[in-house]
């Protein structure tokens, strides 16, 4: 059997699970992820498995003008996670703040570190890319 990682939103109407994670887990600090979630930086992974246990019907996007889309809870406002540009709801990364358990992720990156906000100091034990990780 194996294990599932559950998650919600701040109202609880929104629960999903997960049956695994990407290796890679990046803060990112571009604009849009600070703006989105009212913090310094946005930490996502993307994960396998994916099941919207309830509130899917609560779900709403915001599409950015690079066409990356920005899903929250409609009810509470909960930032729940990022999807490139013409990637479906099944591939979205999560953000890491809404798993309502501890979960086995390592963030291994600081992407977009250009356009950080000045207040916020880099973790200097991660490597941090001006733009998105190198290749």
């Amino acid at each position: 059997m194996s294990t599932l990682f559950d998650g919600s939103c701040l109202c609880g109407n929104v629960r999903f699970s997960v049956a695994g994670f990407s290796e890679k887990v990046a803060n990112c600090h571009c604009s849009m992820c600070r703006k989105f979630h009212g913090a310094a930086f946005g930490t996502l992974v993307g994960v396998e498995g994916l099941n919207w246990v309830s509130g899917k019907d609560l779900l709403k996007d915001f599409v950015a003008s690079n066409g990356t889309t920005r899903t929250f809870c409609f009810n509470c406002g909960s930032s729940l996670g990022f999807r490139v540009k013409g990637e479906p709801l099944e591939n979205i990364e999560l953000s890491i703040s809404t798993f309502d358990v501890d979960i086995p992720v390592k963030v291994d990156a600081q992407i977009y570190t250009a356009y950080k906000a000045h207040w916020c100091e880099l973790q200097p034990e991660l490597p941090a890319y001006s733009e998105g990780r190198a290749s």
